[in-house]
């Protein structure tokens, strides 16, 4: 057991990018690029709740992600956001020079048969994802997550909002928090697996589900932590830190 009472060792991957962009005026052009990261919300109230966040991105997958049981088990929860399997399967050694390495989506795998807590928050690079590249449904976490992906790019955009419906609203993993979400712009489209629990949904869409593998919890959010799926109404919600607080709790609950 390595959480401290309410307070979790939280393991992030995900959430940033490289943006290289062309800019063209007539004749010329020239080229920039930026990095840019989409959690800052999310982890300034993990931070300002007292847990310990270590936070993975994008590119430091391969060099920084755990790759023992050893190490997976040092956190209660790991939250998977916006990044593709691709750069958990393909470390530099495999890719780069054809060495054998540990499957890492694999180890996850165990880690929450173990007991630990995975949750996985949508994206375009989350569950299926843009052009069906994330690609999750094809490796270990299918069995994991309590739901079942599509074979296709599976997003769907809402420029108008949608309106989540929370269905279960005693559930204890919303912490008491309102069922009146602020809209969301869009999701992932996920079937719910038997034996799951669908908390909150959009129409006939699942956005919060749950469910337990082994010894462990698994938590789908089908929608995002950040734009632009998830817009300033909904990271600046006042009941946004307890909402996750809570989510993480929840799936972290049978380590600690």
């Amino acid at each position: 057991m390595s959480a401290r009472g309410s307070q979790l060792n939280v393991l992030v991957a995900g959430e940033s990018w490289i943006k290289h962009t062309i800019h063209m005026k007539g004749f010329d052009q020239f080229h920039t690029t930026e990095y840019e990261e989409g959690a800052g919300a999310f982890l300034e109230c993990l931070a300002a709740a007292g847990h310990a966040v270590t936070y993975v991105r994008g590119h430091e997958i391969s060099s920084r992600f755990p790759r023992s049981p050893e190490e997976l088990d040092a956190f209660d929860v790991i939250v998977i956001s916006d990044i593709g399997s691709n750069s958990f399967l393909l470390p530099d050694e495999t890719f780069l020079r054809s060495e054998k390495s540990p499957n890492r989506l694999g180890l996850v795998a165990d880690y929450v048969g173990r007991g630990g807590g995975l949750v996985m928050i949508g994206g375009y690079l989350s569950f299926t994802g843009i052009d069906g590249k994330a690609r999750y449904g094809m490796t270990p976490l299918a069995d994991v997550l309590p739901v079942a992906m599509l074979p296709h790019d599976d997003r769907i955009e809402m420029s108008d909002g949608l309106k989540v419906d929370v269905v279960e609203p005693g559930h204890p993993i919303l912490g008491g928090t309102p069922a009146a979400w602020p809209p969301l712009l869009g999701y992932n489209r996920v079937l719910p697996k038997p034996g799951s629990v669908v908390v909150a949904r959009t129409g006939d869409d699942p956005m919060l589900v749950t469910g337990e593998y082994g010894e462990g919890r698994a938590v789908a959010f089908a929608s995002d932590l950040a734009p632009h799926w998830a817009p300033p109404e909904f990271v600046e919600w006042v009941h946004y830190p307890a909402l996750w607080g809570s989510i993480l709790s929840w799936a972290a609950q049978a380590r600690t």
